[in-house]
């Protein structure tokens, strides 16, 4: 995790080295109970609770965003910018 002050902002950054999703799917992890696979199982089935949709919209209430995204070489990173003003 790097937390980094831009003019107004804090942005956090957090990064791991788990499976990638697929690019049209990265915004879909954010919504409530959602499974990125049809086989429902949770041994096999990417996919979220409600811990991404709670956290968007604690961060968007108070006026930031948040956005994830593949790495280069595996894994996943999150974006993190709030207003500091």
């Amino acid at each position: 995790m790097t937390l980094k002050q831009e003019p107004g902002t804090a942005v956090i950054t957090i990064a791991d080295t788990g499976p990638e999703l697929p690019e049209d799917q990265l915004w879909a992890i954010f919504e409530p109970i959602v499974r990125l696979e049809g086989s429902r199982s949770r041994d096999t089935g990417g996919g979220g609770g409600l811990g991404l949709a709670i956290t968007r919209t604690v961060i968007q209430a108070h006026g930031g965003t948040v956005r994830l995204g593949n790495l280069p070489g595996g894994g996943l990173q999150a974006v993190v910018c709030l207003p500091t003003g």
